[in-house]
């Protein structure tokens, strides 16, 4: 449990522990303990070079490196490339072209290869190398590196090709100030291919993401004749720019973006105050959306309202350029938590999301719902009762949230995939024989956990189902969790719900959950989740273990349960696993009962959906896809959905979803036990 966003973090700062226990395992899943990543492997000489040679890195010793590179060259050790890759990028800035081609030939097809690539893509652009850059970009086989996209256009533009289409959607997707997408927009402003349309574009989309110093790189080139500085902390200066009378710039719809994030009400204020009028009416469609969004995710009552301002303002300004998709998905959000659920505004927003978004599962079902909703009585509302039964229908399934509850409101009785053919030996060597693979978990094995989880994820490139299915199984049998389920979720036509699901230290894990009156299946859905079944899971602020407890709450729930806690003991499995059953139960006790809002509070702390119950009394599904943090609406989702599949393989329980999500959910009833504010 964290009482900041924590299970996603939590994953990703231990290199996306997340996996699962082999199928059929049981005398693996059923363990009370398993070994550590790195603290119980024997290190040979070899790997205690590969490690020396991490650490040097992390402390910027080129000579160590040096040493470490010479030392591991005759050993054939499968990590060589990696202490091979480390030294040569402690010196790209100086390194030529024929040093990073032996690189390439030295480790073809190898991770570390295409990392060097991307790595020395990136210093060429750096360099101006342009005729370098093009002759090396068509073998970069990730290309997944944005600032490098933004290089690539450049360097096509450099060489007289038309790359307006996509060199606008590189920098739009360009997450942080950099170099690259940079130099990209300047140059094609300059060359009139941008125009101070897309400029203006830019950095909204910076505004709406939160990206600061993309925002700021972006306004420079603007036609802004004064930007004071922290405008973006402190917006209102941006505002209040003499003269009052001025004409309103770009600034001042981002400020006013701003400002909104901040405070809705103030924001609304401004612009009913001849804010609006002076923006103009693209910009000012802009800035009372940006008000409405903040002030859905703030849950004010003033949302719908404000939203109900929209289309005539879209009316105005034909030409305006579309509102982003997130600002309808709070749109609904908004709409699903008024009195009574504003059905109209829910098929309003999905209708004006775009095509794409409006196809994800979660628009789906709320656009049905809203349809059934809407439909006349009798014959006159049967054709769009039809309609939304065959949206549901397609996308009902016992894999997500919304299949489960499309099925459900269909009444459609679900069974879980059945078990794919079982893998051939071929297949199983096949993928025990793979070199990647075997780097991967040598890396993981070695506590070297970042490298070996990209290792890992480059080499499952190119597999069709049954080869994902045995690279699984290999994670599974290896007990790298993480690896299993999230290789086993790649398939797309086979599915081995017990490599998705796994359940390792059964016993463990079910008798302490019984012990703490807890349900098995909620804690499996939950370290799924918070952990994928790895013990030493650390997050960046601290959580530990499979439950992800923070150092306070192993604590005070230690104390509440009588547990002596001894220094380092909160990652030892039963030990977690008895103070994160506990907790939950104390949660859950607090709540009400209601798993939805336990589940909220295990990941965002007990404060928050204390906060976000306040309100109308809603269902719980309108309530959890309107919590205001999407770390923890997708935790609360995935958590109730996994306790469903974990239901059905522990107990042959119906895939239902419903009683799983508990009782309406609303302010504390009269009568109700107070909040206990001890609870951490």
């Amino acid at each position: 449990m964290r009482t900041t966003m924590s299970c996603r973090t939590a994953a990703l700062c231990v290199g996306l522990l997340c996996v699962a226990a082999a199928p059929g395992a049981s005398a693996q899943a059923n363990r009370a303990t398993a070994a550590a990543p790195a603290a119980t492997v024997s290190v040979g000489a070899g790997d205690r070079i590969v490690l020396d040679a991490r650490e040097a890195l992390r402390r910027r010793d080129a000579r160590q490196l040096a040493d470490a590179k010479r030392a591991i060259e005759p050993l054939r050790h499968p990590l060589a490339p990696w202490v091979d890759y480390w030294e040569l990028t402690q010196r790209l800035r100086e390194v030529t072209p024929d040093e990073v081609e032996a690189f390439y030939a030295r480790w073809s097809g190898t991770y570390v290869e295409d990392r060097l690539r991307n790595d020395w893509l990136l210093e060429l652009g750096k360099r101006r190398q342009w005729d370098a850059f093009q002759a090396d970009v068509p073998r970069f086989r990730m290309n997944d590196d944005r600032e490098v996209t933004c290089y690539a256009a450049l360097a096509d533009h450099l060489d007289g090709r038309d790359v307006g289409a996509r060199a606008r959607e590189a920098w739009f997707a360009q997450r942080d100030a950099d170099d690259g997408c940079h130099l990209l927009a300047r140059t094609l402003l300059a060359a009139g291919v941008f125009t101070s349309a897309d400029v203006a574009a830019k950095t909204r989309l910076a505004v709406e993401r939160n990206q600061p110093r993309a925002a700021r790189q972006a306004l420079e080139l603007a036609d802004v004749a004064s930007v004071p500085a922290g405008w973006w902390d402190q917006p209102e200066r941006a505002l209040d720019r003499a003269p009052a009378g001025r004409r309103a710039d770009l600034l001042d719809a981002l400020a006013l973006g701003r400002l909104a994030a901040a405070d809705p009400d103030r924001a609304a204020q401004r612009l009913d105050d001849g804010l609006a009028a002076r923006l103009g009416p693209d910009a000012s469609l802009w800035a009372w959306g940006q008000t409405a969004r903040w002030s859905a995710l703030r849950l004010q009552p003033q949302a719908v309202e404000r939203y109900e301002r929209l289309p005539a303002m879209i009316a105005r300004a034909p030409g305006a350029p579309a509102l982003a998709d997130d600002v309808w998905a709070w749109q609904v959000r908004a709409a699903l938590r008024a009195e009574p659920t504003r059905w109209d505004l829910v098929r309003a927003g999905v209708d004006a999301m775009g095509e794409a978004t409006r196809a994800d599962p979660t628009w789906v079902y709320w656009g049905a719902r809203a349809d059934l909703a809407l439909a006349p009585a009798g014959d006159a509302g049967r054709a769009p009762r039809e309609r939304a039964q065959q949206a549901l229908a397609s996308i009902a399934g016992p894999m997500h949230f919304y299949g489960k509850l499309a099925a459900e409101e269909l009444g459609r009785p679900q069974a879980l995939p059945p078990r794919p053919p079982q893998l051939t030996a071929g297949e199983r060597e096949a993928a025990r024989r793979n070199a990647g693979l075997a780097r991967a978990l040598h890396a993981i094995d070695l506590g070297l956990r970042s490298e070996g989880v990209r290792e890992w994820n480059f080499t499952l490139r190119g597999m069709d189902d049954r080869q994902l299915l045995a690279a699984a199984q290999l994670a599974c049998d290896r007990e790298v969790w993480d690896r299993c389920i999230a290789t086993s979720e790649r398939t797309q036509g086979l599915v081995d719900v017990a490599q998705r699901f796994p359940t390792p230290f059964r016993d463990t894990v079910v008798g302490q959950s019984q012990g703490a009156g807890i349900d098995p299946a909620l804690v499996y859905g939950l370290i799924r989740q918070e952990s994928r079944f790895v013990l030493d899971a650390r997050s960046h602020v601290g959580a530990s273990g499979l439950m992800q407890l923070m150092p306070d709450t192993a604590r005070w729930t230690a104390r509440k349960v009588g547990v002596p806690l001894r220094a380092g003991q909160v990652t030892d499995l039963e030990t977690n696993l008895k103070l994160g059953a506990s907790y939950l139960r104390l949660v859950l006790d607090d709540f009400g009962g209601s798993p939805a809002l336990a589940t909220a509070a295990y990941n965002a702390g007990p404060g928050r959906p204390r906060r976000w119950r306040e309100g109308p009394v809603l269902e719980p599904a309108a309530w959890a896809e309107a919590i205001p943090f999407g770390e923890t609406r997708d935790y609360v989702k995935k958590v109730l959905s996994n306790a469903v599949v974990y239901s059905a393989l522990l107990a042959d329980a119906p895939l239902a979803l419903r009683p799983r999500l508990g009782p309406p959910i609303g302010p504390r009833a009269d009568g109700e036990p107070a909040a206990n504010q001890e609870l951490p």
